[in-house]
């Protein structure tokens, strides 16, 4: 961040008093400006058994799968924002169930949140971020193609809870920094 979004003069990165964290802050009006990590909200819609998948057509990772997920706006809840990304990415109408998974990815400044969920209908398609959508099976998940880290993640404790009958929520997380 080079300037203040509420008055436009340059900011400076220091700990603001009675804080203990760097910040941004406008030596102008003393505005503080924090940044916090981003939530992105996405879901495992079944149908049937399989599962849907997209392949991205977007930068980061375009050309590998995922399940629908994408940066959660405000005035939103977390089960609308995956509802919301099913639609625009799939064209898909879904009921969101539980919590699957909650992963921090630290590098990235990032939380990404997964539930269960099933398709309304057996109806989906390719929205404006999506290069194909399909329903997979556990067996035919391209596992090497795979556009995260945490979609690996959720989607291996999805399997192994369906397995199990069960349905417990994961914790992850990921900082590729130290890499």
């Amino acid at each position: 961040m080079n300037f203040c979004s509420h008055c436009g003069a340059p900011v400076v990165r220091q700990v603001p008093p009675g804080d203990h964290l760097p910040r941004y802050v406008c030596e102008r009006c003393g505005t503080i400006h924090y940044q916090n990590p981003k939530l992105v909200v996405g879901c495992v819609p079944e149908d049937g058994g399989r599962i849907l998948l997209c392949k991205r057509a977007i930068e980061p990772r375009r050309g590998f799968w995922t399940v629908p997920a994408g940066f959660m706006e405000n005035d939103e809840t977390l089960q609308q924002a995956a509802e919301r990304e099913s639609h625009e990415e799939a064209l898909a109408s879904v009921e969101i169930g539980s919590l699957v998974s909650i992963v921090h990815v630290m590098h990235a400044h990032q939380v990404h949140v997964f539930f269960r969920a099933r398709l309304a209908a057996p109806e989906f398609g390719v929205g404006p971020e999506s290069l194909e959508s399909k329903l997979v099976t556990e067996a035919e998940i391209p596992w090497d193609d795979l556009a995260f880290p945490s979609i690996t993640f959720t989607l291996r404790r999805y399997f192994a809870d369906r397995a199990a009958g069960s349905e417990r929520y994961h914790y992850a997380t990921f900082d590729y920094r130290s890499r």
